[in-house]
């Protein structure tokens, strides 16, 4: 398993946001997404009907850049890893749980069980820049 730095781990619990990618036929698919970062993992939401779900279910690959943008001082965290779907049990309740006292959207539209799924990102590798 990948070891964040300490500095990196500050970087990711500090944001929210992030840009997953995955693929379907050859084609790459991008999109903006909250993220969770805990135990080295990140942790995303998504619905079943999602062509993030849908390529993930083919292909469980994906990459994911957390950053902040600043001409002369841009900083990043780059992953690739596998994702794992997680749809009820245990693991699924302790994910909800970090969701909901985080983001107010979760809190607004709750969910339960096999409703919407979480993806668990296990990072192969990474790399970082601008962190300090």
């Amino acid at each position: 398993m990948i070891e964040f730095s300490n500095v990196e781990q500050k970087f990711l619990h500090s944001l929210e946001n992030a840009r997953i990618a995955t693929s379907h036929d050859d084609i790459p698919h991008v999109k903006p997404v909250s993220f969770i970062f805990h135990n080295d993992s990140i942790l995303i939401a998504t619905d079943y009907d999602t062509r993030t779900f849908k390529n993930l279910k083919n292909n469980p690959n994906i990459a994911v850049t957390i950053d902040i943008y600043k001409s002369g001082g841009h900083k990043a965290v780059c992953i690739q890893g596998e994702s794992k779907i997680i749809e009820n049990g245990e693991e699924f309740k302790k994910i909800y749980k970090m969701f909901y006292k985080k983001f107010a959207w979760v809190r607004n539209e709750p969910w339960n069980e096999n409703e919407a799924p979480f993806l668990v990102i296990i990072p192969k590798s990474k790399v970082s820049w601008g962190l300090k």
